[in-house]
């Protein structure tokens, strides 16, 4: 049973290595041909906690933010078709 489990794990393993590795290659080298970057308009808003336990909303103009077209996120930008989902995005501000 454990042999059986390892040996599952293993390639569980290696297909996730092989999918990442693929994807990267394919933004890597434009395959197929498409543009590596998009652009996606964000809106940010930040929750802001008050002392009498109320919370003050600060929203910014919406902003274009650069994202890969790739199913992982690369180069330290989040996947396209992630960011159109989660278009409004809110920070959450810790009161020290």
């Amino acid at each position: 049973m454990k042999r059986l489990l390892f040996i599952s794990v293993r390639w569980l393993v290696l297909g996730a290595v092989l999918v990442y590795g693929g994807d990267y290659i394919s933004l890597r080298y434009g395959i197929p041909a498409r543009p590596a970057f998009g652009s996606v308009m964000v809106r940010r808003s930040y929750a802001i906690p008050q002392k009498d336990r109320k919370t003050e909303f600060a929203f910014e103009p919406p902003v274009p933010e650069t994202c890969v077209n790739a199913l992982f996120p690369h180069y330290g930008a989040p996947p396209c078709w992630y960011l159109s989902r989660h278009q409004r995005q809110q920070v959450n501000v810790s009161a020290q």
